[in-house]
């Protein structure tokens, strides 16, 4: 067994780090057995255990991946805690794929939070001390001038979706270093369950240029970087390297920037988005699911889109990012550039966002007000906003008092309470229509379980970005688009909230129900390609039939359905020495 081991090297499938075989030769016996990608374990037909060297490596019966599922769901209900669930679900993904993702997409209300936001979180807050298997590609500041090389490290040959993030501003929880990696971990999951991007042209990488965090830094279990932070030029110049030796390394591949600091997220994102196909989900993804959720939003309360006011708490990357999109939405629907910024309000930390602040960021300042500073509630009772906006990442941000006034300025107030996890969410869904007897329209980034109020029961919308983001990468990929652009983002959103229907919005929800998520990741991948065309970006020219295109691009988890078949994936997906 020791002497197998020695002859495979590590490789990539969804997003996880895995062993696979280097020969040219087609797997057999454990080799088999071992690669997540090619096991079927108890699915292999008697003529597969034949064909494959698998006879007598197996118990008799052959399971179908039916009866894989439900086993799979059954050992999972049998744990008790979510990080228990997380870490059952990562060995599933390391030694079967596809079961992994075809559980997963059949039951994702109940699996994604696992995958995902909330739990995830967690996963990251204990990754050294969870870790079992190298997942994804690591950078740190001894790699400089060394990065190219490294990815040749990497034995996919076609990567096409790379997440990357520097651990410093992970979910709500801040700067967690290298256990961050569980996000481009767990993003890149999503990417193939919600999107059906293939798992093997995925790459999850963490920017591991040290943490702040003195816990985490001195902890003897760490496994990042132990020093603080790579700052400035220095930061600036090994990013750079890594973007030009992805770019010279996989020319198609998109790269999605996660979690960074709002600062530099968006320095990062000014220099790349007209250089390289490249997005920030915290500021693009996360605009376009809540300006989708307000689009539905309107359609109960029968007003306007362009007639809306926001107030934002909270003033990070994804509070900025939502108002400049809304901006764009506002500027479609008929108002000039100033007239739309008039009617965005933020405040964060230290207040209103106003003129004579000298601590603004640039983002900031387009939003910046000729006003006195003032409260929440107060600047709420004079604005009048129909949209009110939590990204503060600070628990219960939202009071009683400021839900309340939302309520008495308007018949149906819209609430967002987006941070992340839901420990941190500004209000929960029972406060929200507790303390609006029941008006509100809410949605929260992370999910909560539906409430009744006064014999009435609402869904709470979870404004989720794998909504968004699986989709816009499909459809980027799909059509080998030069950049991904504000108006895929627009049209995403647009996409998205077309699909709410009217049974939907009678629940209390803003949003398509998560089982449709596979359908909502294609119709907006359409709408990207459209867009794509439309601005000169698209790497091909367009079929005529572009969901049955966009349908055969997207990954299916079922199992070959013969031994022939089976083989040929195994040829295929063997890399050549």
């Amino acid at each position: 067994m020791k002497h197998l081991f020695n002859k495979v090297a590590t490789r990539i499938h969804a997003g996880w780090h895995r062993l696979h075989s280097k020969k040219a030769s087609t797997p057999k016996g454990y080799e088999v057995l071992r690669d997540g990608s090619l096991n079927k374990s108890t699915a292999f037909t008697k003529e597969e255990r034949d064909e494959q060297g698998l006879r007598g490596l197996l118990p008799y019966r052959v399971n179908t991946q039916e009866d894989q599922e439900q086993l799979v769901l059954k050992q999972l209900r049998q744990k008790t805690t979510d990080i228990e669930k997380y870490i059952y679900l990562s060995n599933l993904q390391e030694r079967d794929e596809r079961l992994f993702y075809s559980t997963a997409l059949k039951n994702i209300e109940e699996i994604m939070p696992l995958i995902y936001t909330p739990t995830v979180g967690e996963a990251c807050k204990q990754f050294a001390h969870i870790f079992r298997d190298p997942k994804g590609l690591y950078i740190t500041p001894d790699d400089k001038g060394k990065i190219r090389s490294i990815l040749d490290n990497w034995p996919e040959k076609d990567v096409r979706a790379i997440v990357v993030t520097d651990g410093q501003r992970i979910l709500g929880l801040g700067d967690l270093g290298a256990n961050g990696m569980g996000i481009p971990i767990g993003k890149l999951s999503l990417y193939t369950v919600c999107g059906g991007v293939d798992p093997q042209k995925c790459m999850p990488v963490m920017f591991d240029i040290g943490t702040n965090n003195d816990a985490i830094r001195n902890d003897p279990l760490y496994l990042g970087y132990p020093q603080k932070r790579l700052q400035g030029k220095e930061y600036f110049d090994l990013m750079k390297e890594f973007v030009e030796a992805v770019n010279d390394k996989y020319p198609k591949a998109l790269i999605q920037f996660e979690d960074f600091f709002a600062t530099n997220a968006y320095k990062l994102l000014d220099t790349y988005r007209d250089k390289t196909l490249c997005f920030n989900d915290d500021i693009q993804g996360t605009a376009a699911v809540v300006l989708s959720g307000v689009y539905a939003a309107m359609r109960t309360t029968h007003e306007d889109f362009k007639d809306q006011r926001f107030v934002f708490l909270g003033a990070g990357s994804a509070s900025i990012g939502i108002a400049n999109l809304t901006v764009k939405a506002l500027e479609d629907a008929g108002l000039s550039n100033e007239e739309a910024r008039d009617r965005i309000w933020l405040i964060d930390s230290k207040g209103l966002i106003t003129q004579d602040r000298g601590d603004l960021e640039p983002q900031e300042l387009p939003y910046a007000k000729k006003h006195a500073p003032t409260t929440l509630p107060d600047l709420i009772k004079e604005v009048q906003p129909q949209v009110l906006i939590g990204a503060t990442g600070s628990a219960g941000a939202f009071t009683q008092e400021t839900v309340e006034t939302m309520s008495a300025v308007n018949e149906r107030p819209v609430i967002f309470a987006l941070s992340n996890p839901t420990s941190q969410a500004e209000c929960t869904a029972e406060q929200a229509y507790t303390w609006s007897k029941g008006k509100a329209l809410f949605a929260s980034g992370s999910p909560f379980d539906p409430v009744t109020h006064d014999g009435i029961t609402s869904i709470p919308g979870q404004g989720n970005n794998a909504y968004i983001f699986p989709g816009v990468a499909l459809g980027a990929i799909s059509c080998d688009a030069k950049r991904v652009t504000e108006e895929m983002f627009l049209a995403s959103a647009k996409t998205l909230a077309n699909m709410v229907t009217e049974d939907d919005l009678k629940s209390g929800t803003l949003y398509p129900p998560l089982k449709d998520i596979r359908s909502v990741s294609a119709n907006i991948a359409e709408a990207v390609m459209k867009v794509a065309a439309q601005q000169g970006l698209s790497g091909i020219k367009l079929p005529k039939d572009i969901p049955s295109f966009i349908a055969k691009q997207m990954y299916d988890p079922s199992y070959p359905s013969s031994a022939a078949n089976s083989n040929k994936t195994a040829a295929k997906q063997t890399p050549k020495p």
